[in-house]
């Protein structure tokens, strides 16, 4: 991944794990989406198998033309809860 859309992707992260504090739909939405990551990779996936799959999802959304112009977009929701499942892991 380029270090600009890793840049994007951290900060789409940042700010998205902080709007879940305060917007409860937003945060029940991550939650549904970190249900089916589970599901997808495992229940507690280790933070190199979490990063590989947050570099290719972001590669892919946005050579589809995906950008962020939404905190409700699917694929913003999927990149908070990555990073969400990321700071919850503790290895």
């Amino acid at each position: 991944m380029s270090e600009e859309l890793g840049l994007l992707v951290r900060d789409i992260g940042d700010a998205g794990v902080a709007e879940m504090t305060t917007t409860p739909g937003l945060a029940a939405a991550v939650d549904q989406h970190v249900a089916a990551l589970r599901d997808d990779i495992g229940v507690h996936p280790h933070p190199d198998v979490l990063m590989d799959y947050l570099h290719v999802f972001a590669e892919d959304a946005f050579r589809r033309g995906w950008w962020p112009d939404s905190t409700r977009d699917w694929e913003f929701v999927r990149i908070v809860a990555v990073c969400w499942m990321m700071r919850q892991t503790a290895f």
